[in-house]
């Protein structure tokens, strides 16, 4: 794996940011439409997309698939439908910006597993990185959920946020695996598909309604396939190829930051000092990492005790 990113791979990264802070604002758009609903038009919208290019040009690749690649696959897919499910639906029942933080604590899931599963080795100053930039994240929810009251359901909202943080950890590492051998185009089509199909499985076995929804809302969730799931996982999922799982996730904690920005801009949401604070650790932590990467040191004694 190469030590240095390309401009291509900084786009890539910029784009899959900017594109994830709107998924939340799209989502409340929606009004009372269920997750699940949500879910199931957002997966297999992004599916359709791809597949005329997909039959065009990976079948050839997609035949030289050994079992172990195509069970890869299908788990990263269906841990990918399941964090969409739990993510949409976390945000019926918190606030915007406290799903936004729990679901991207995956920094330190990523880093434990990429260090245990994949021998990823982080430096110091990356964990610290990390560590700050989640400590930023959580200011601007605690700070969110001051200003609001949650009722009983933030609870429930807030572990389906953190599970889905789980979630997309295990699929982020996954990617990380898959894609050291398989092509962008010939990975994200099954794996999108895989995870649509997750999530219609869901809707069917619930008996949530997939019909009879205001144009606007089957709109928003065009938006949201186009948006947050073809550019935002899509260019993560081509930057994991040259960048560790755990610094990926490191730079979708920009999410709440850029959720928080648009909601000023579009709904007059001033966010209190406390969570400028945390926005300004977030931006300082991926700073730091996006530095350390460009000006890399020879191996020294901080870096024999990578962990």
């Amino acid at each position: 794996m190469s030590s240095d990113w390309s401009p291509r791979v900084y786009g890539a990264l910029g784009l899959g940011v900017l594109s994830f802070a709107f998924a939340p604002i799209l989502v409340r758009w929606a009004g009372d439409v269920p997750g699940l609903s949500i879910a199931v038009w957002r997966t297999v919208t992004a599916a359709v997309v791809l597949l005329p290019p997909a039959l065009v040009r990976i079948g050839p690749e997609v035949r030289q698939f050994t079992r172990r690649d195509i069970g890869l696959i299908l788990g990263a897919g269906i841990f990918l439908g399941l964090h969409f499910i739990a993510w949409i639906e976390s945000l019926y029942h918190t606030t915007v910006a406290s799903a936004s933080v729990l679901v991207t604590t995956s920094p330190l899931l990523l880093a434990v597993l990429g260090y245990l599963l994949l021998n990823e080795r982080l430096r110091r100053t990356t964990v610290g990185a990390i560590g700050g930039s989640v400590a930023g994240a959580g200011l601007i929810g605690w700070a969110d959920a001051g200003t609001v009251t949650l009722g009983q359901g933030a609870l429930w909202g807030n572990s389906l946020a953190f599970g889905g943080a789980v979630l997309v950890s295990l699929y982020l590492l996954i990617g990380r695996v898959v894609r050291q051998k398989v092509s962008w185009l010939a990975y994200v089509t099954p794996l999108y598909g895989v995870a649509a199909l997750t999530a219609l499985t869901a809707a069917i076995l619930k008996g949530v309604p997939l019909f009879g929804y205001s144009w606007t809302v089957y709109g928003l969730c065009v938006g949201l396939a186009l948006g947050p799931q073809l550019l935002g996982h899509g260019a993560f999922n081509y930057a994991l190829q040259h960048v560790p799982a755990a610094i990926v996730g490191l730079l979708a904690l920009l999410e709440p930051v850029g959720a928080s920005i648009l909601a000023y801009l579009l709904f007059g949401e001033v966010p209190p000092a406390t969570s400028i604070l945390g926005m300004s650790l977030v931006m300082s932590g991926v700073a730091v990492v996006v530095w350390q990467r460009q000006a890399r040191p020879a191996p020294d004694a901080e870096g024999a005790h990578d962990a």
